[in-house]
């Protein structure tokens, strides 16, 4: 049983004999400074009126109470203005190694998430283009968090929503049809807004040599043709690009079906319900001010056009028709504003607020040379994730993209990405696993083996404070994972996983693991670092970062 398990339920224990309620806000977790024990609980403070009792002394109390019911707490004490903090014996983080052995693979799980039904849905960027490093870091957290909310026992599907319709799409064709003529040698008015890229050109050639008749076609079909071939063939490559990256989509959705199969109709009755829209100049008109935003928006344009936001809410009204209990979108901080409008719409269906949530990802500053690489689509001066995968590879750039909070930005070092040193974040954990795993190989060698499954006896030999310290930080992982997982924050596990490595190498550099007239303690250690090995393998795999057994 998890530590913060084990104080919870001798807790409640001692509550109920007491005669008193568990309170809604009782906290345990880690005190600050580890010196005060291994956790730390506020529950004296707030039962200290219901109990007509002092909140230190109640705080000790429950710490006699503690030391006398639960045999594995080494220490209990009252601190501060009514903290109770417990130490838990050695013997029982020794346990953690068996925790690991038993469940390998699915270590760190939890049923946090209760098979909540979610749908996440990332990059879903206009198919105009390749992907961009901004692009990356989105794909990287997307499919990281659905890794990690399916470990915290959530139902997730994951979706990319193809903008196929409106305006940007338009575009696109037109900006191919336009170096058709001109590879042609027809006479081209450039107009100032188009796609320059090297990569539209490139479309353009394949297209004139399969068909040298096509800049005879009229305009209107030229550009249709030219639209559907360039979104195809972008698209193809974003679908590569994302492989290539252990990117995962279970659906990809096109905005097109939702105006075809009539689903805007049916937002808009689904929001006519609510009382919140109404008619005016003859445009429909949502009235999201009511529900949180700066002013009303228009759905429906005096012309019968559908704005953006239209499909938008009938793409989010389909969603939840389709059966999820909650949505989360991945989207760029530039959206930011877009989110409380959204977030209206929602409330308008009749959603609870909790159905809801956008993460949003800040923008990638890419170096090279310590000189920043600029990126515009348009411009096509824009470094690609295709570019960057093939420079330093898929765990050196999805561990950078996850190093940081998502809407914090991040300065993405090429250099530093390939270095083969520990000054490489991504290098630094891999490194650690590989370790271990060369410590195991020579004791193998030397004859040294371990059996599948330990046995508490055979832990016995793990007493020193760097031996406390791995257990305590493997134990620690389900805790983390689900934390993670609430708040929607992948970089938690990329920071765990470097101090989990940091004190992997400290141990390393203290301890002789190997020890010719020691068998019992060799065998404890390797046992350890064997659990912390799984560890390393079980958090990497939710940052979709191979764990190597060489470096």
């Amino acid at each position: 049983m998890r530590a913060t398990d084990t104080l919870r339920t001798a807790l409640a224990a001692i509550l109920k004999e007491e005669g008193l309620a568990w309170p809604v806000k009782t906290v345990i977790e880690p005190p600050r400074d580890p010196k005060h024990g291994d956790l730390s609980t506020n529950a004296a403070m707030l039962l200290a009126k219901e109990a007509k009792c002092n909140p230190r002394e109640l705080a000790q109390k429950f710490a006699t109470r503690l030391l006398e019911r639960c045999p594995d707490l080494e220490k209990a004490e009252a601190a501060g203005p009514g903290f109770c903090n417990v130490t838990f014996s050695q013997a029982f983080w020794r346990r953690t190694v068996l925790d690991v052995e038993a469940a390998g693979k699915a270590y760190g799980a939890s049923g946090t998430g209760a098979g909540r039904k979610v749908l996440l849905e990332y990059v879903s960027a206009n198919p105009t283009g390749p992907l961009h490093v901004g692009h990356g870091r989105g794909a990287a957290v997307g499919d990281s968090l659905a890794r990690l909310l399916r470990k915290a026992g959530y139902a997730v599907d994951t979706e990319y929503y193809i903008n196929d319709a409106g305006r940007q799409m338009r575009l696109l064709g037109l900006s191919v049809w336009l170096r058709v003529l001109e590879l042609a040698g027809r006479p081209v008015d450039w107009p100032e807004d188009y796609y320059r890229g090297e990569y539209i050109i490139d479309i353009a050639r394949e297209m004139l040599a399969d068909d040298p008749r096509l800049p005879d076609l009229p305009e209107a079909e030229g550009q249709e043709r030219c639209y559907q071939r360039a979104m195809n063939e972008i698209l193809a490559g974003i679908k590569a690009d994302l492989n290539e990256f252990r990117v995962e989509h279970q659906r990809w959705f096109s905005e097109k079906t939702l105006v075809e199969r009539g689903a805007v109709d049916a937002a808009f009755t689904a929001l006519g319900r609510s009382g919140y829209t109404y008619e005016k100049e003859n445009a429909f008109w949502f009235a999201t001010e009511q529900l949180g935003d700066d002013k009303d928006r228009v759905l429906k344009k005096s012309d019968g056009s559908l704005t953006y936001f239209a499909t938008d809410i009938a793409y989010h009204h389909d969603k939840f028709e389709r059966g999820y209990d909650w949505l989360i979108d991945i989207w760029g901080a530039d959206h930011h504003g877009y989110v409380p409008r959204m977030r209206a719409a929602i409330t308008a269906m009749g959603r609870p607020r909790d159905s809801f949530d956008v993460v949003l990802i800040q923008l990638v500053n890419l170096l090279r040379d310590g000189k920043p690489v600029s990126m515009s689509t348009r411009a096509g001066t824009f470094e690609t994730l295709a570019d960057v995968l093939r420079e330093v590879g898929a765990d050196a750039a999805r561990f950078m993209f996850l190093s940081r909070k998502s809407d914090s930005p991040l300065d993405f070092d090429l250099e530093l990405a390939k270095q083969r040193s520990l000054d490489n974040p991504v290098y630094y954990v891999q490194y650690a696993h590989a370790r271990i795993c060369a410590v195991l190989r020579r004791a193998g060698e030397r004859g040294l083996s371990l059996p599948e499954t330990v046995t508490e006896e055979m832990l016995a030999g793990l007493d020193t404070p760097e031996d406390m310290a791995l257990l305590r930080k493997a134990a620690a992982f389900q805790d983390m994972l689900a934390a993670a997982a609430r708040a929607l924050a992948a970089h938690h596990v990329s920071h765990y996983l470097t101090e989990l490595a940091g004190l992997l190498h400290s141990y390393y550099a203290r301890h002789q693991v190997l020890l010719a007239d020691d068998q019992p303690r060799t065998l404890a250690r390797l046992a350890l670092l064997r659990a912390v090995a799984q560890v390393l393998r079980n958090g990497l795999d939710v940052l979709g970062v191979s764990a190597p057994e060489a470096m």
